[in-house]
């Protein structure tokens, strides 16, 4: 049996503890980046997908690492090689949809609170008179984020008018989405739960180094912590809604000690909470993936 990994960079943390966990139960490991699938429509033989020499439809399975960075063209077509492998009858972890999901922010959240999971105050718009409208309904204190994007990257907060109405205008003048939400008294920690088909296996604290940010790629410390059944069952809910097998879930305590759902990874990276629960979560991901494979 082959498992395929894909992945920009095969020797990257994550990739390469997923790729030796799999090693060690005996599957053959295909590795490749999404990059480097051909394509092929219209032939009466040979391979519909290939990459390294290889037909992808004879995986197993396949695992989807971040999918990269890329211009409109190249992520319409990595995806759209995830929809065509799965009809070609190969398990993908996870489902083209639920990244599709996942990667939107403005539709996950809505399929979340559709679902009845709460999550933070959130107004997204292109009109800046609009977004400077809902400053205020959203209390004077927002953070503005890409409506595409993760670890963090490209998220700013704003906590006067001024500030946040020249971070309007140049979004709308580049022709960005303006992403605006309430900003969440959180104390400068919240919760990763990393959830894996019907179960938590770890989660962590995340306490900010410095300022509000808590993803560690930013420099957030990951703190072992074992969370509630509360929070457990909202964080496989939250996933499930996505459609997510494998997600990073974060939650955070509203001023109400309520929960809340503020964003689901569906291609997580696991360093910092892997080290510092002692869980192999690498060790997870490759049983799950044996589970999900055919034949």
């Amino acid at each position: 049996m082959i498992i395929g990994v894909a992945t920009r960079n095969r020797e990257s943390w994550c990739s390469r503890k997923i790729i030796e966990a799999l090693e060690a139960r005996g599957v053959e490991v295909l590795a490749f980046s999404l990059s480097q699938v051909t394509a092929r429509v219209g032939f009466n033989s040979g391979a519909k997908l290939e990459a390294r020499g290889v037909d992808l439809s004879r995986l197993g399975a396949l695992l989807v690492r971040p999918i990269g960075p890329g211009s409109l063209d190249e992520i319409f077509f990595r995806v759209d090689l995830l929809h065509r492998l799965e009809r070609l009858g190969v398990p993908i972890v996870n489902r083209p949809s639920a990244i599709e999901r996942a990667v939107d922010k403005y539709y996950a959240l809505t399929l979340l609170e559709d679902a009845g999971v709460r999550v933070p105050k959130t107004v997204v718009t292109q009109r800046p008179l609009e977004a400077f409208k809902a400053f205020s309904q959203l209390g004077g204190d927002v953070v503005i984020k890409p409506i595409f994007g993760s670890r963090g990257l490209g998220v700013t907060r704003a906590r006067d008018q001024e500030s946040a109405g020249r971070i309007f205008r140049l979004l709308a003048y580049h022709r960005f989405v303006i992403y605006e939400q309430e900003f969440v008294a959180h104390g400068g920690k919240d919760i990763r739960c990393f959830v894996i088909g019907d179960r938590v296996v770890a989660a962590m604290r995340r306490i900010a180094k410095s300022g509000w940010k808590t993803n560690v790629s930013r420099g957030g410390t990951p703190i072992p912590f074992k969370p509630s059944a509360e929070a457990e069952e909202l964080a496989i809910k939250a996933a499930k809604v996505l459609g997510c097998e494998i997600a990073g879930v974060d939650l955070m305590e509203a001023g109400d000690g309520q929960l809340l759902v503020h964003e689901i990874n569906s291609q997580p990276g696991f360093r910092g909470l892997q080290t510092s629960s002692g869980v192999d979560i690498a060790g997870e991901i490759a049983e799950y993936l044996i589970g999900k494979a055919k034949g």
